[in-house]
């Protein structure tokens, strides 16, 4: 595993309230192939954060033997997926016949471009046992020159993913650049995407980005006098040096990157066209989106 040793001198925090916190989502329950999942983005007063148009956290969810996640294939336009585990495992298809296993620790990096189609199920040794999943899964907007590219499929196993320690503080550099070290993972646009283990009484001056937020995935945590609870993403101010302080053990997650022109959205798609949506939709519908190898007998209605 890559481990990059860090000297980068952290500010003291200012426990001052101020104005750096800007909004704090608490995020909708939805249904999901059989289970919960927590919906941070899209929000209504806050569409994006960066590129990062959706945001959902899986979990923690426990599945007796026989059960478990079943998402049957569906279609995306013009953006990627980045599925993110904690726990557990899901097993990945597409319609280029991608076939993996994405299992804790792992970034599932999808492209849809001009079209993918996938399904998130798991292997069957999986599945015959108690288990659980517990993750993230989000979805960044293509730049427009990208949206239509062909779509592609990347995986980065747990060991490719670097990781620091910055104040004592465990960090992965999951997409981007931070303290020093870079993420392998593919990008389009500036983006930023860390996760870090904060215990309590631990601090951390976040990078900079053009926008950001902090998702609390675990624990309790104050941003710059802003208390943070678990389940909540706390959207930061542009241009503010932000210091989060752990009040419980806390697992949080930064994302960020450049600011994108706004996105159209609806059901999987995503696009910066309303006439390129509407014809994804009529696509699906007829039956012009790629089949999955594997997985061709099922699929999930447009809405």
């Amino acid at each position: 595993m890559s481990t990059v040793s860090n000297d980068v001198n952290q500010q003291q925090c200012d426990k001052k309230p101020c104005d750096a916190v800007t909004m704090v989502i608490h995020p909708k329950e939805k249904e999901l192939g059989g289970f919960s999942v927590r919906r941070v983005l899209p929000y209504a007063q806050q569409r994006m954060v960066g590129p990062w148009i959706f945001f959902d956290h899986m979990g923690p969810a426990q599945f007796p033997a026989g059960d478990g996640i079943n998402v049957r294939p569906h279609p995306h336009i013009n953006l990627a997926t980045v599925t993110y585990l904690f726990e557990g495992e899901i097993l990945h298809r597409d319609s280029l016949g991608s076939l993996q296993a994405i299992k804790p620790g792992d970034i599932n990096l999808m492209v849809a471009g001009k079209g993918i189609v996938h399904s998130e199920r798991e292997r069957p040794e999986i599945k015959a046992q108690d288990h659980q999943l517990h993750g993230l899964q989000l979805w960044m907007a293509l730049p427009e020159k990208d949206e239509e590219i062909e779509p592609a499929f990347y995986h980065y196993p747990e060991a490719d993913i670097p990781h620091t320690q910055v104040n004592d503080v465990p960090i992965r550099v999951m997409i981007g650049q931070a303290y020093g070290i870079k993420s392998p993972v593919k990008t389009f646009a500036n983006t930023l995407y860390i996760e870090a283990d904060v215990q309590c009484g631990q601090s951390l001056v976040l990078p900079e980005a053009q926008e950001r937020a902090v998702y609390v995935a675990s624990g309790k945590v104050d941003i710059n006098g802003a208390v943070v609870e678990q389940y909540q993403m706390a959207v930061i101010a542009p241009g503010k040096t932000v210091c989060v302080e752990a009040i419980e053990t806390a697992r949080i997650a930064v994302i960020g990157g450049e600011k994108m022109a706004p996105r159209h959205m609806f059901w999987n798609f995503a696009s910066s066209s309303k006439e390129r949506i509407e014809q994804a939709k009529l696509d699906w519908q007829e039956g012009r989106f790629p089949k999955v190898p594997g997985d061709e007998d099922e699929f999930i209605p447009l809405p």
